[in-house]
């Protein structure tokens, strides 16, 4: 009896799950075919174009340099003393042998006074010598003992005058006066710095180049100087001298350039680029540096091509690429006027659709990056 059960029971599941299936393959066979959507059209990238530019460019040798007064010290005494007159004013104009500074000189012109009576005695006693001698009163050797003292009078005269002249500070040379560093009545020793005095006009600017570039650089060169101060501004000069050896450390050889300077905007120690002129300039085809890739297995670029609905796709190209000037690269491979992806290189592969907004301006020389 229990068999007979189990067994109507699993008679009766087994209908159960045949029904189930003709159920399912009728809905399926009722339902009609549905294809999977496409997924949706990628939008074109949105970038930024340029075109192949032509430019003249003066072959020339880039440096760092710096600014270098002709004539350019700190103003010292050459003896002690005490400051009693100071006859310039901070970041005055001086000329060669304008008074700076007087010390006080009190006593030595009170020894001077003396050493002059000393002087006119002696000078008294050797004219007498001299008739003496003419007459044989006196020897020789008292004739030469009255002129030793006279002339040794004459020596202490001269020394004591000299004295007092070093203690007047005078301009060396014509130049700039700094900011002064004493004061009145101020105790000064032998060397310590009265105040800067520099020579502006003209002025040399000091630079390196490699050795490898010694067969291309004389005297007489033209150069040109951009400085931080003065963005907008290019300063013009030619080189006055070069060093006759080579660092052995560095195997750079030390150039100097000379500029006039007549409104005095180039200081010494001003940090200068310096743009060496070394032959006559050429035409060449530029790009910004942004519209290349640069990569070990070649450089290349984005060319934009334009379909005849207007459609325009990208083809990787590549190019040679050569001098780098404020932002714009020398380039050989493409005619001039190729419109290429100028910024957004990273998103685009070759023949990606494109759209072109150049709304926002670009600076060359600020943007380095893609």
């Amino acid at each position: 009896m229990p068999e007979q059960r189990i067994s109507t029971n699993s008679l009766l599941a087994g209908s159960m799950i045949i029904v189930a299936l003709i159920i399912a393959g009728l809905l399926f066979w009722k339902t009609p075919f549905q294809e999977t959507p496409a997924p949706p059209a990628r939008p074109p990238a949105v970038i930024a174009a340029t075109q192949v530019q032509q430019e003249s460019w003066q072959p020339s040798l880039q440096a760092a340099g710096s600014l270098v007064a002709i004539n350019g010290i700190n103003v010292s005494t050459e003896v002690n003393g005490i400051i009693s007159e100071i006859d310039f004013s901070s970041g005055q104009q001086v000329e060669e042998g304008e008074i700076l500074v007087r010390l006080d000189d009190s006593v030595d012109r009170a020894a001077l006074e003396a050493l002059r009576a000393e002087s006119k005695l002696a000078k008294v006693q050797f004219s007498r010598s001299q008739d003496l001698l003419k007459k044989r009163v006196i020897s020789k050797s008292e004739f030469d003992e009255a002129e030793a003292r006279f002339d040794a009078s004459m020596a202490r005269l001269n020394q004591q005058e000299s004295v007092i002249k070093r203690k007047v500070i005078r301009a060396p040379f014509t130049g700039l006066a700094g900011i002064r560093q004493v004061d009145l009545g101020q105790f000064v020793e032998a060397g310590m710095p009265i105040v800067s005095l520099q020579a502006l006009d003209p002025i040399y600017a000091d630079y390196n180049l490699s050795e490898r570039y010694l067969s291309q650089i004389e005297t007489g060169q033209p150069v040109t100087l951009q400085l931080d101060a003065f963005p907008e501004r290019e300063f013009s000069g030619e080189i006055s001298a070069l060093n006759p050896g080579v660092d052995t450390g560095t195997r750079t050889m030390k150039i100097r350039a000379i500029l006039q300077n007549p409104d005095k905007l180039m200081r010494p120690g001003m940090f200068a680029r310096v743009e060496t002129i070394t032959d006559e300039a050429r035409t060449v085809l530029t790009l910004p540096r942004t519209a290349i890739s640069f990569n070990t297995y070649g450089n290349f670029v984005f060319v934009i091509n334009e379909s005849e609905e207007g459609a325009l796709t990208v083809k990787r190209t590549l190019v040679e690429t050569g001098e780098i000037r404020e932002g714009r690269v020398a380039i050989t491979g493409l005619p001039v006027d190729t419109r290429v992806v100028r910024t957004g290189l990273i998103k685009l592969r070759d023949g990606m659709a494109i759209k072109v907004d150049n709304q926002v301006q670009l600076d060359d020389n600020e943007i380095t990056g893609e």
